[in-house]
């Protein structure tokens, strides 16, 4: 079995740590914060994130980024999209020759636009293989062992088959895909759509406006992943729509959480200010809309959602101004 190094100690890289020692693997988990790893390893549990899942017996955590990198060959990133680069140049200088880099992360960098396994990929030359794990995955569902299918997407079918083989387990499922860019898009634009089906559960909207949000929520994020090289069957799997129908419907999305409470008249800053979670659309809107004008697609949920976010529209002024675009053709 393999050592593994998890960086970020939120519920997601926690999850994945739990799984990764479950399934026989040597693993340490990095946190920044050193109180929370003080604790993590004095309970043995995650007392924020994950507080009723116990660590199996070849789990550690730390508070080294050198310690946790030190003699892995597998490592899974799971910060926050805002993070990535700055974690990852820290990792740089202790990183081995050849490791296995898998972003568990879900969104895009908002001043370059790049997807994070770009980012991994320019900060970490001495990664071996980098993949990005992707599709609808609760964590503490996840943490519970219960059955979950997810997708590996790498240009080396090698790689692929890596991670499939690591990170297998009689109740976690992977499917293997060369298309990086529709599981990256996919990952990070369902996240916008969820504040959208949250804002209408907010206004007491209905089944119908979920459904129809979800239908065409999906074709907006195919249309610009298409437009940047993804494939379109990509995001009619798991990290396209299997993803985005979760993350709309769950009671444990965070960003459905977020649009929820937008249309309940919180304001943005005091949703955030009282979660530790990390919703990651509320980062992802605007870089989604660049990255839209920059390939000529239009983007009309994304469009409304930021200007919600932002302040600039209130929810239901958002939701009439979809309702009214003109009609066209539903391939359209």
């Amino acid at each position: 079995m393999q050592r593994v190094a998890v960086i970020g100690s939120g519920s997601w890289g926690t999850a994945l740590a739990v799984h990764l020692a479950r399934v026989g693997h040597e693993v340490t988990l990095w946190g920044r914060d050193r109180a929370l790893v003080s604790e993590m390893r004095a309970r043995r549990a995650n007392p924020i994130y994950l507080p009723d899942i116990v660590f199996p017996p070849g789990l550690a955590a730390t508070a080294a980024l050198d310690e946790a990198l030190s003699g892995a060959s597998v490592v899974v990133v799971a910060v926050p999209s805002h993070g990535v680069r700055a974690v990852a140049r820290q990792m740089a200088g202790h990183l081995g020759g050849g490791a296995l880099v898998v972003s568990a992360v879900k969104g895009i960098e908002e001043h370059s636009l790049l997807r994070m396994t770009e980012v991994l990929s320019t900060e970490l030359p001495a990664a071996g293989e980098v993949a990005v794990l992707s599709g609808p995955s609760f964590a503490i569902e996840v943490a519970r062992a219960l059955p979950t299918a997810v997708v590996v997407a790498s240009s080396s079918a090698h790689t692929v088959e890596h991670v499939q083989a690591e990170f297998r387990s009689p109740w976690m499922r992977l499917y293997g895909t060369a298309d990086v860019i529709g599981v990256e898009i996919g990952g990070a634009l369902k996240n916008t759509i969820a504040i959208a089906a949250g804002v209408l559960e907010g206004l007491g909207q209905g089944h119908n406006a979920r459904a129809a949000l979800i239908t065409r929520g999906l074709a907006e994020l195919t249309r610009l992943a298409v437009a940047m090289g993804g494939h379109p069957e990509t995001l009619a799997g798991l990290a396209g729509l299997g993803d985005l129908v979760l993350t709309c419907t769950g009671d444990l999305s965070r960003n459905r959480h977020v649009g929820a409470e937008l249309a309940r008249g919180r304001s943005l800053a005091e949703i955030v200010a009282s979660t530790k979670m990390v919703a990651e659309g509320v980062r992802t809107t605007e870089a989604a809309l660049a990255l839209g004008a920059r390939h000529g697609v239009e983007l009309p949920i994304t469009e409304q959602m930021a200007l919600v976010l932002s302040g600039r529209k209130d929810s239901p002024a958002a939701l009439r101004d979809l309702m009214g675009r003109r009609q066209k053709a539903e391939r359209a």
